[in-house]
């Protein structure tokens, strides 16, 4: 019975959750605010798991066509938020923290060397929220490319009573998005991520 659900819900959320986004995205109004030179170049990108509704969205905003990849979890939610980021041209690879963590890393690696852009969510897949882990500040550091931090505040929004505190915007609200470019170049690891913890909080809502 429970295989048999977590089919449908395969077939029929992540199509939902992509109309909503989309809903949201169009009947928001949207202000952008930028911190350091937002290119075409490669980068990889990251948000809070808490700020997933709307983030990469504004990633495609500015990165239209861009090759792209999401390191997702392998637990069933990782698969939902996969099917969803797939509707945005956002491929994913499997693993995290937990399960699959070298072989992800890896493999991140071998598409940053690709010439694809790299989304990775450091809280992410379980928390705790807000902490930034490893793997994005490792990973920008060894292929020397910027990381882009994507935060949003919505004037007007609902918090899940999840672990990340999901955020999803109310519809017409206005939605200021925040994008910061970060040269970790020079930084050791310990120093980067500390700064990109420190960044990544300025926007961050409570």
């Amino acid at each position: 019975m429970k295989s048999q659900k977590r089919a449908i819900a395969k077939i029929i959320f992540p199509w939902l959750a992509y109309m909503v986004a989309r809903f949201f995205w169009f009947t928001s109004r949207k202000s952008f605010h930028t911190e350091g030179e937002i290119t075409q170049g490669q980068c990889v990108m990251v948000c809070w798991h808490g700020e997933l509704l709307m983030s990469p969205q504004a990633y495609r905003h500015f990165h239209k066509t861009q090759r792209s990849f999401a390191i997702i979890s392998r637990h069933f939610d990782g698969e939902m938020i996969a099917r969803v980021l797939a509707f945005f041209d956002i491929g994913s690879l499997r693993g995290s923290s937990s399960k699959g963590a070298k072989q992800v890393l890896l493999e991140a690696f071998r598409t940053l060397k690709s010439g694809s852009d790299l989304l990775v969510t450091p809280d992410g897949p379980r928390g705790p929220r807000y902490k930034v882990s490893d793997g994005a500040v490792a990973l920008a550091l060894k292929a020397k490319i910027p990381l882009v931090i994507i935060n949003y505040r919505p004037s007007s929004y609902w918090q899940l009573n999840s672990w990340d505190k999901f955020v999803i915007p109310k519809p017409f609200c206005r939605i200021d998005f925040y994008l910061q470019s970060l040269n970790l170049e020079e930084m050791s690891l310990e120093e980067a991520r500390a700064y990109l913890q420190k960044q990544m909080l300025v926007h961050a809502l409570a």
